[in-house]
């Protein structure tokens, strides 16, 4: 297959493909099911699931970057994913086996710190499996198969819990992880090339930059601010709405969850390879901004109607939104770190900015639900993820070389 930059290594994209599918669905069978199971069938208060997802998330942030630093400097990355998927079994297992607030909070951190290995391991085997010129294409078709993972475990998620219990959801998780691993398993490390995989020059002598330059490339340190706002906004919208729907439709919560989640993800997998097709053509900054623009306009969408069809509805505007930022955020990071030698360094920091950003509004979403309401919640969201579009505008260049970004 001539997509395949080195084809004597043996690689087959397909392995790469599955990657990406099955990881989508070990992650996405915990996410928003478990803010909707702690809330729905534990009766916890908003305040304390956001506690706990705050914890996880800050916790987790403590690690992003050095995770990132750790996948620049090791060539065991298939191994390194391998051991997430474990940890990340384990944690779930917890959760359906004492769902209480110690044991969920210890087995949700952990998670949290596993959970973002995947994004800049699989970025990282990308970059070393695939040439510089093939890349936005490859990253896109990441991002569509992550998707149509998310629709095939909202699927099965809503049927298990249909059949079983919300609780069962979580069962999935090792399942799935055992398959991630295989598929993980499957590519050879002789395909690899490592000096690639971290973004550095073929041959170069210099070694890897310094890490001040998370601090001392301007692009970098305005695309985290960017990111961190965007998922302030973003972050608590599908679990509130899922709240929303299960305290209408207790019986049918978690069928309501998934339906969210595959409307939105049905409009992610086409938009992500859009996005891959078309990003060295267009820019970069022209499809950010669209995926931006969508947020507040969602946002502001939700407090109009509490009828379930408007609310899922709307939730299609999320496969807009996250179906750009998906696909594009590692080809930007990618163009940032371009010849430093600390391409997931970056990508750590990046997710460091993104867990700050989603764990902080976690406790921010469910104070201002408590005391506030729902609507309120939307609309003050929605101004964070404005103030997002509004700094991207301003201050974030284009990053796609110039040559490159042509009709």
């Amino acid at each position: 297959m001539n997509e395949v930059s080195n084809e004597p290594r043996k690689f087959h994209p397909v392995s790469l493909d599955a990657v990406n599918f099955l990881l989508a669905d070990v992650r996405g069978a915990l996410g928003p099911y478990l803010n909707v199971f702690l809330v729905t069938q534990q009766q916890w208060s908003q305040s304390n699931v956001g506690l706990v997802t705050m914890i996880g998330g800050l916790v987790g942030i403590a690690f992003q970057t050095p995770i990132g630093a750790a996948i620049d400097a090791t060539r065991a990355k298939r191994a390194v994913v391998v051991v997430a998927l474990a940890v990340l079994a384990l944690g779930a297992v917890t959760i359906y086996a004492w769902p209480t607030l110690w044991p969920v909070m210890v087995a949700n951190s952990l998670m949290a710190i596993v959970g973002d290995v995947f994004g800049p391991a699989v970025a990282a085997l990308t970059l070393g499996l695939y040439a510089r010129k093939q890349l936005a294409r490859r990253m896109g078709r990441n991002s569509a198969f992550d998707h149509a993972g998310n629709v095939a475990i909202a699927l099965a998620a809503a049927a298990v819990g249909s059949l079983f219990s919300q609780r069962a959801v979580f069962l999935l998780v090792p399942v799935f992880a055992l398959l991630a691993s295989f598929a993980v398993l499957s590519i050879p490390a002789a395909s690899i090339d490592y000096d690639r995989a971290r973004d550095m020059e073929a041959g170069g002598k210099e070694g890897p930059a310094g890490l001040g330059i998370l601090f001392t490339s301007r692009p970098l340190v305005i695309f985290g601010l960017c990111v961190m706002l965007f998922h302030f906004a973003n972050a608590p919208l599908l679990p509130l709405v899922g709240q929303k729907l299960a305290a209408a439709h207790p019986k049918a919560a978690t069928a309501m969850m998934s339906a969210c989640i595959v409307a939105a993800q049905m409009v992610m997998l086409p938009i992500a390879l859009l996005v891959g097709s078309k990003a060295d053509i267009w820019g970069r900054k022209p499809l950010f901004l669209a995926g931006f623009a969508i947020l507040p306009l969602r946002a502001v969408l939700y407090t109009l109607s509490d009828d379930s069809a408007w609310l899922i509805g709307v939730q299609l505007l999320d496969g807009v939104g996250a179906g750009i930022f998906g696909a594009l955020a590692p080809l930007v990071v990618a163009d940032i770190m371009r010849g430093t030698g600390r391409y997931n360094l970056a990508l750590g920091a990046i997710a460091t900015a993104q867990g700050i950003g989603a764990s902080v509004s976690g406790l921010a979403a469910g104070e201002i639900v408590d005391h506030f309401g729902y609507a309120a919640t939307f609309l003050s969201l929605g101004a964070a993820a404005l103030a997002a579009l509004i700094v991207f505008y301003l201050f974030m260049p284009e990053t796609a070389e110039p040559e490159r970004k042509t009709g």
